[in-house]
């Protein structure tokens, strides 16, 4: 049967830059696809760091996107642009968006949106897009991470670590090192297959990346940290390693001595995925599909869900990310009438 789409959806608005409270549920007309995009009924959107910065102001979106915060959905298609070949309607449906996944319909482009794999739920899937193609981006091909090597994740609970660590190991890794912030998360993230998680509130990574290295250091290191974290990345790496900077949690670096970026090479990069254009994620998500879904579809890898939230209390939402506390996503559930 035919979806009839609404006029009028439920969505979440960034009332003014602030704190959780700021997000309001409010009626927006509902999108229309434009040639290349598809509509889709959102199930599920995923909750990312970038939502947060915009939430405070911190991160506009691209010109043109929608100010309505979110970046991956999934959901079934309802409507087809006039030039789209590759979805049909009631197509189950994940999607990187460049904005607007907050709410009961987004657009999306056809480039950066893929078939849900049959194995995993709406859920799982709004935790892919942003999350996995982020991680692919920095970690492998800008970290230029390969089999046979050694990785630091920062952050190793969250939605990247937690997705990162997998990842690298099902992919090949020597040696995976994660920081984390107790014993709960430490055990979540040894259980997820870290070979060493380090309790960064009692124990300092360097001195444990150099003591289980043998004093050689990590090959690449994925940080969403930075402050003083920097000069402490120099140090925990290995000669010829490469950083890659994908989140800035704790500020910028006020004092960073560049001499070992010299004796030991290093090769300190950074990058964000929004502002990348459609052609570009294309090619990423299909060197994922290649590449990481058929792990996915064996469940050697997933998408390691913390906890979901009702739409209208994204605000919860956000306040369980800035806590620190989730292990893995956290996902909007959105409900439909009828």
């Amino acid at each position: 049967m035919r979806h009839i789409v609404p006029s009028h959806m439920t969505a979440i608005d960034i009332t003014q830059p602030g704190g959780p409270e700021v997000l309001q549920a409010a009626s927006h007309a509902t999108p229309q696809p434009g040639p290349r995009e598809v509509l889709i009924q959102v199930h599920a959107a995923g909750v990312n760091g970038p939502d947060l910065l915009q939430r405070k102001g911190l991160y506009d979106p691209p010109a043109g996107a929608p100010d309505i915060p979110g970046l991956e959905i999934a959901g079934q298609v309802v409507a087809l642009g006039a030039q789209v070949k590759g979805f049909a309607l009631g197509d189950a449906v994940i999607a990187l968006v460049q904005g607007g996944g907050y709410a009961e319909y987004a657009v999306a482009d056809e480039r950066t949106t893929a078939h849900l794999p049959d194995n995993l739920s709406m859920v799982e899937g709004a935790a892919l897009p942003e999350t996995f193609m982020t991680v692919w981006v920095n970690l492998f091909q800008r970290g230029a991470f390969k089999a046979g090597e050694s990785v630091l994740i920062h952050g190793g609970a969250s939605g990247i670590g937690t997705t990162a660590t997998q990842l690298a190991k099902a992919l090949g890794a020597a040696q995976v090192f994660t920081t984390v912030n107790g014993p709960g998360q430490q055990a979540a993230s040894l259980e997820l297959g870290a070979d060493v998680a380090i309790d960064y509130s009692r124990e300092d990574f360097v001195e444990q990346v150099l003591l289980h290295t043998e004093g050689r250091g990590v090959d690449v290191i994925v940080d969403i940290i930075a402050g003083d974290y920097v000069a402490r990345n120099f140090k925990a790496a290995a000669m010829d390693g490469r950083i890659v900077q994908i989140g800035v949690i704790k500020g910028p670096a006020t004092e960073v001595d560049l001499f070992p970026m010299l004796t030991k090479r290093l090769t300190h990069i950074g990058s964000t995925l929004r502002a990348r254009s459609a052609d570009d994620k294309a090619v990423i998500l299909a060197e994922l599909q290649a590449k990481a879904w058929p792990h996915v579809r064996s469940g050697a890898v997933k998408p390691l869900i913390h906890a979901t939230f009702p739409l209208a209390a994204a605000s919860q939402a956000h306040a369980l990310m800035e806590s620190g506390r989730h292990i893995g996503k956290v996902v909007l559930n959105v409900a439909h009438k009828g």
